[in-house]
C-alpha cells in the first residue's frame, strides 16, 4: 500500500498489485452481506473519492487547504439545478458537475496558487465562504438554507432505477469511484505525478531544472476540483438533495481530518480515513450521541502523536517488524 511519494519512484511498479485488489472485494461482498448499510456504505464511498481528490492536490502536490468543500458542494448544486432545469439524466449531471467543478477549480487556481503558506490557506477559505453565501442568497436556484430537492433522478442509462435500499446507489458510486481511483493512480505513477512530487519538496529546484511549476499546480488543482465536483453530484444523485452542509467549512475540515487520519499523500489512506472515520461516527453516535465527537477526536490525537503516517503508517511499522519485512 505504499505510494509512489514514498517507494522512490514513480514508475517503481505501475502495474496494479494484488493487493490493490482487496478494497474492491471487500466492498463488493458489503454489498451482499450487509444490505441495511449500504445507504452507510454510498456515503462512504462518496467520501472516498472526495478525499482522493484532496490527496492528489495535498498529499502530491502539497497544496494545502481548507476550502476543498467548495468543489464538491459546487458540484452538487450543478447536478440538483441540472436534474430539475434541465434533465433528470444521471450521467449528463455528473458530466455537467464535474465540468464546472473543475472550470471553478481552474479558475480560482489561476489566482491562488500565485500565492503561499498562510494566504494560500485563507484565500481556499474565502473561496469556499463565498460560495456558501452565495448559495445562501441565490434562493430561487439553490433552495437557501431549506436546500434543494423535489427532483427525481432518472434510471442509470434507463434500466438501473434508484431504489429505496441503495442499492443501485451503492454500485452506481462504486463505479465512479474505481474510475477516480484508476485517474488518479495513473496520475501519480506518471512522469507528471513525480513532477509534483517533486514540487512538493522543493519547488525552488522544480523551477530551476525548467519544471513549468505553476501550470502543473493549475493543472492538477483542476483535475482535483472535477473529482470533488464529481463526488458532490454523486451524492445529489444518491440522496436526491443538496444542502448548504456540503459547502461548510465543519465539512471540509472533516475531510481534512479524514485524511490526516487514514494518511496523507498514500493513495490508499484516502480509503482507510473516510472508512474508520465515518464507521466511527455512526457507532459513536449511536451509543454517545452527545459525545460522539469526543471519541473521534481522541482518536485522531492518537494517530497524530504516535502514528504520523496515519493508519497506513502504523500498518507499516507492522509490516516492517514482521521477519521476512528484515531479511
Amino acid at each position: 500500500m505504499t505510494s509512489p511519494a514514498h517507494s522512490g519512484g514513480y514508475l517503481s511498479d505501475p502495474r496494479v498489485r494484488l493487493i490493490e485488489w482487496l478494497p474492491w472485494l471487500a466492498a463488493l461482498i458489503c454489498y451482499f452481506v450487509a444490505p441495511t448499510y449500504l445507504p452507510l456504505g454510498s456515503y462512504i464511498l462518496i467520501m472516498i473519492l472526495f478525499a482522493l481528490s484532496l490527496d492528489l492536490i495535498l498529499g502530491y502536490a502539497g497544496i494545502i487547504t481548507l476550502g476543498h468543500a467548495a468543489y464538491f458542494g459546487f458540484g452538487a448544486y450543478v447536478a440538483a439545478i441540472v436534474a430539475l432545469r434541465v434533465t433528470a439524466d444521471p450521467l449528463a449531471g455528473l458530466a455537467a458537475a464535474a465540468f464546472a467543478a473543475g472550470l471553478l477549480g481552474w479558475l480560482t487556481g489561476l489566482v491562488i496558487l500565485r500565492t503561499r503558506g498562510l494566504t494560500l490557506l485563507m484565500l481556499t477559505l474565502a473561496i469556499t465562504s463565498i460560495c456558501f453565501e452565495i448559495a445562501n442568497k441565490a434562493g430561487a436556484w439553490t433552495g437557501g438554507a431549506d436546500g434543494l430537492g423535489g427532483f427525481t433522478v432518472k434510471p442509470i442509462l434507463g434500466l438501473f432505477r434508484f431504489d429505496l435500499f441503495n442499492k443501485t446507489a451503492y454500485l452506481y458510486s462504486l463505479v465512479f469511484l474505481f474510475l477516480g481511483w484508476w485517474l488518479v493512480r495513473r496520475i501519480i505513477y506518471s512522469p507528471f505525478g513525480a513532477s509534483l512530487t517533486g514540487i512538493r519538496e522543493n519547488v525552488v529546484r522544480m523551477q530551476a531544472v525548467g519544471s513549468p511549476v505553476y501550470h502543473r499546480l493549475v493543472l492538477v488543482y483542476t483535475i482535483s476540483a472535477a473529482l470533488a465536483g464529481l463526488a458532490g453530484a454523486l451524492l445529489t444523485h444518491t440522496t436526491q438533495f443538496v444542502g448548504l452542509k456540503v459547502l461548510s467549512f465543519e465539512f471540509s475540515g472533516d475531510l481534512l481530518v479524514m485524511l490526516i487520519l487514514g494518511g496523507v499523500g498514500r493513495i490508499y489512506g484516502a480509503f482507510v480515513g473516510p472508512l474508520v472515520y465515518l464507521v466511527a461516527q455512526d457507532s459513536l453516535a449511536k451509543q454517545f450521541p452527545e459525545y460522539w465527537y469526543f471519541g473521534i477526536g481522541l482518536m485522531l490525537i492518537l494517530v497524530v502523536m504516535f502514528a504520523r503516517g496515519g493508519i497506513l503508517g502504523i500498518l507499516d511499522t507492522l509490516v516492517s517488524k514482521l521477519p521476512h519485512a528484515r531479511r
